[in-house]
């Protein structure tokens, strides 16, 4: 009887770990979608990195899109909110995201997103073809009342990248408010990799 001792079947798991891991990535990045495709089966994961080596994405370098169905919840909907670096360059991304909703004629409706500080503010690297997401809430417009919000309806949406002064816009249909004041939009900081819907968080 052939015996397999404890250092042979580390090395067999070992070699199981190290294929899933490569083979993750090489379908993810096989499958990358552009600007409004849904997330299942979108581009390989942002790494965590140091920022000094490398520069920040430039508007130029990214698309945005949304990951298609929302999550609902109590009085909001959540959605991932995709940025991908389509270039052929290696960027960084580090912080918020500005997001606004649009209406006919390109017009902005209410107020900016606020933030969300559930998740703590780092560095992303993102390789060609890699993609982070942002957690992007959108509360019910009849929360508030119609006289604060003047319900209306947004076609666009509207994202500046962290520390990026020019916007992406993509077109995506909501329920939103005219009038500013009340905060109906609000963003997580970005987060490493493609954002799953009914998944990520």
């Amino acid at each position: 009887m052939k015996l397999i001792t404890r250092s042979s079947r580390r090395a067999t798991m070992a070699v199981a770990i190290a294929s899933a891991a490569i083979l993750l990535p090489a379908v993810a990045l096989a499958s990358s979608t552009g600007s409004g495709s849904a997330a299942t089966g979108s581009a390989v994961t942002g790494t965590r990195s140091h920022a000094a080596a490398k520069p920040q994405c430039a508007r130029s370098w990214l698309t945005s899109w949304m990951g298609v169905p929302g999550d609902a919840a109590a009085g909001s909907t959540y959605y991932q909110l995709e940025i991908s670096n389509v270039s052929g360059h290696t960027c960084t991304l580090s912080g918020f995201p500005g997001v606004s909703a649009l209406g006919r004629g390109g017009t902005q409706l209410g107020s900016a997103a606020g933030r969300n500080h559930g998740h703590a503010v780092s560095t992303l690297t993102l390789q060609p073809r890699q993609t982070a997401h942002v957690l992007l809430q959108i509360a019910d417009v009849g929360n508030f009342s119609r006289a604060a919000c003047h319900p209306a309806t947004a076609d666009t949406l509207r994202v500046f990248a962290p520390g990026d002064f020019a916007s992406m816009k993509f077109p995506f249909s909501f329920r939103a408010c005219a009038r500013r004041g009340p905060v109906y939009l609000h963003v997580s900081t970005t987060i490493s990799g493609a954002g799953i819907p009914g998944y990520s968080s």
